[in-house]
């Protein structure tokens, strides 16, 4: 953090505050913490306290959240009580009271195979970031998003939220996810210690969904075609690294992408993400992203990005000393509007 000396800075799983924020503070960083509730660790948005100054800030408890896009809807439509969060802040430009952004970040839910919730926590934090702008009466101002999304580029969820239609492969991962855990419906309880390790990223990721049912009509989980026609008036997300990538290979450099190692169908979003951002024991995936929401006058253009690190540069795994402290790598960008 310190090297990169990055205006705002968006972390996720943050415990240990007692060691992060007097070294945010000597950076010239002011913070902002949120977490979910009885979580150990929450996400964290901290920006330069000479550029910025926060106006409002929004917690977003997925759990307690309606589906749709009218918020007010009594409908929750929710798989499993994951205690995952979004947070936001509106932060004004200290040179110009006129200027400013949304900064939004987010830990989505960790289990591969809870496709449905996951998409579910995205277009919630969409719609809640555009609601959130508007009662600032800010709409020129652009939106960044940056978090733990727990998808790959070739996710439903990544494809909905950055425009693509769905590929039938991809509606293949949802319909198996519309289901209702333990968590939501104690009844079907049958082992409660596994039920706890449900919400653990420590496990292995590969098991299949446990201490769950099919969802009924009665659980209000939206159908696919319900999920499309949502994300279809929810804003377009454009992902930095993608579009900074892409033009980094139009201009010959060589860079190791998403792509090179994973075959999407010609024409589609996501090749040009970061060949890696977590690479750990388990597992090595795309998971982590900066994306935004241009304003509808001022296009945001993607000036620079911290190179990516390659797959033997991560060998054997993080966290890794001189490479880095957390299981993910971080990502850089300069953006301008």
């Amino acid at each position: 953090m310190r090297r990169q000396d990055a205006d705002v800075l968006c972390l996720q799983e943050v415990d240990r505050l007692e060691k992060l924020l007097p070294m945010l503070e000597g950076l010239g960083y002011s913070h902002h913490y949120a977490s979910g509730p009885r979580k150990l660790h929450g996400c964290l948005i901290a920006f330069k306290e000479g550029l910025f100054t926060m106006l409002a800030d929004k917690v977003i408890f997925y759990d307690d959240q309606s589906m749709g896009i009218d918020s007010e809807s009594s409908r929750i439509g929710s798989s499993f009580k994951t205690r995952n969060i979004g947070y936001l802040l509106a932060l004004q430009n200290n040179s110009n009271a006129k200027e400013g952004m949304v900064v939004a970040t987010s830990h989505l839910f960790w289990h591969p195979r809870y496709t449905y919730e996951r998409i579910r926590q995205l277009a919630i934090l969409l719609r809640e970031v555009v609601a959130f702008r508007k009662g600032l009466s800010a709409d020129r101002w652009p939106c960044i998003l940056a978090g733990d999304f727990n998808f790959s580029p070739a996710d439903p969820a990544y494809s909905l939220a950055t425009g693509d239609p769905l590929l039938v492969k991809q509606e293949e991962t949802i319909t198996p996810s519309l289901v209702v855990h333990s968590s939501r419906d104690p009844r079907i309880l049958e082992n409660p210690k596994a039920a706890v390790e449900d919400e653990s990223e420590d496990a292995d990721p590969d098991r299949v969904i446990t201490n769950a049912r099919p969802a009924t009509a009665e659980d209000g989980l939206l159908s696919i075609p319900e999920l499309v026609d949502w994300f279809s008036v929810l804003p377009t997300l454009r992902s930095a690294y993608s579009d900074g990538l892409h033009e980094a290979l139009r201009r010959g450099y060589n860079l190791p992408t998403y792509g090179t190692r994973v075959s999407l169908a010609p024409g589609r979003r996501g090749s040009d993400e970061p060949e890696y951002t977590s690479y750990t024991h388990y597992w090595q995936a795309v998971l982590d992203y900066i994306f935004f929401i241009d304003s509808p006058e001022r296009p945001i253009s993607v000036l620079g990005l911290l190179t990516p690190l390659s797959g033997p540069d991560l060998h054997p795994g993080l966290p890794q000393k001189r490479v880095s402290g957390s299981d993910h790598t971080c990502l850089v960008t300069e953006l301008c509007w």
